[in-house]
Order: structure tokens, then C-alpha cells, then sequence
């Protein structure tokens, strides 16, 4: 690695590194695949997290020489992967949380995955706003939620405006209220 000793490899250095020798791109893997995995297990499920994470990483490394530092991190780019074969899978993502919406509220059991279904099945509503958003607000609001990307990286990871970002998590934000607004006044 391109980091001296005690010092912190950075977006740069692996881009370097895995440049000069694309067997070194194993560190990239090894450094956001946590983060993708659990970024997809909240959109679709465990099992598919497995499937579209592996998928991510082999179109990251035969695009690898397309990868820019210009135009943002490797994180937002990866997410980028992540979130264009999560839409692929967008119709089995609605099914999910309207599946959840219908589950009673399930023991909290540990994992960030689990975490995620505990929390909306102890909320129907909220299954139910996420599968009522339109794709390009689910993917903002999941990028920021699940994902802890920035609203840069987000704009990056989809290719979109910041403005753009802001309108479409506002739109989702509006729509999940409004969903919410009517769940506590039936109950």
C-alpha cells in the first residue's frame, strides 16, 4: 500500500495501488463491502445483499480504470453500483416493505439487517411510505438513511444535482409524514 507506516490509506492511495496492480483492488473490497451489504440487506433482504454486493464489486473492478478521484470518492461510487442494481430489483423492493408492513413487530435480534427490519416492522407506516415512494425517492432516503452517505456523496453515487437530492428527500420526507400523520390519528 502507497501509506507509510502509522498513516491511513486513503481513496487515492488504493486507486493508486490497485492501478498499478489490479490484484490490490481486493482492498477496496475489503474496505466499503460492509457498507454496501448492509446499504442493500435494508432496501431488499440478507440474501440478496450477498448477490448484488459481489455484483457491485465485479463491475467496480472492470470499470475500475473508469473510476475519476475528480468527480468523488470510491464510497459514492460504489453506491452508485449498488443502488443501479437495486432497481433493478425495484418491484421485489416495494413487495418487501409492504411484506413488512403486514409483519407484527419482531424481537429486536442483533445486526444492522435485522435492526432495519425490527424498526419498520414496529412501524407499519413506515413500510408501507417506503414502498409508496417513486424509485428516485426511496433512493435518496436510503442512500442517506442506510447507506450514511453525505448528500454529496448521494448526488455522486446517482449522478444527480444536490439540489435535486434535497427536493427528492424533502418529496419523501413529505410523504412519509403524511403517511405517519395518518397512522396516529387512526389509532
Amino acid at each position: 500500500m502507497t501509506a507509510g507506516v502509522g498513516e491511513q490509506v486513503t481513496d487515492a492511495d488504493l486507486v493508486a495501488d490497485y492501478r498499478r496492480n489490479p490484484e490490490l483492488f481486493t482492498a477496496v473490497y475489503d474496505r466499503y463491502l460492509h457498507d454496501i451489504h448492509r446499504y442493500v440487506a435494508g432496501r431488499l433482504d440478507t440474501q440478496m445483499a450477498e448477490d448484488i454486493a459481489a455484483e457491485t464489486f465485479l463491475l467496480a473492478f472492470d470499470q475500475r480504470d473508469r473510476f475519476d478521484p475528480g468527480k468523488g470518492g470510491l464510497r459514492p461510487w460504489l453506491f452508485g453500483f449498488a443502488t443501479n442494481l437495486v432497481a433493478r430489483h425495484r418491484r421485489k423492493e416495494a413487495r418487501h416493505y409492504k411484506a413488512l408492513a403486514r409483519l407484527d413487530p419482531a424481537p429486536v435480534v442483533e445486526g444492522h439487517e435485522n435492526r432495519v427490519v425490527t424498526s419498520v416492522t414496529a412501524q407499519p407506516y413506515l413500510a408501507m411510505a417506503l414502498a409508496s415512494l417513486n424509485g428516485g425517492e426511496r433512493d435518496v432516503l436510503l442512500l442517506l438513511a442506510l447507506g450514511q452517505l453525505s448528500y454529496n456523496e448521494i448526488a455522486q453515487a446517482l449522478g444527480i444535482s444536490l439540489g435535486t437530492v434535497g427536493s427528492r428527500l424533502n418529496r419523501a420526507r413529505a410523504k412519509i409524514q403524511i403517511l405517519r400523520d395518518k397512522e396516529t390519528t387512526h389509532e
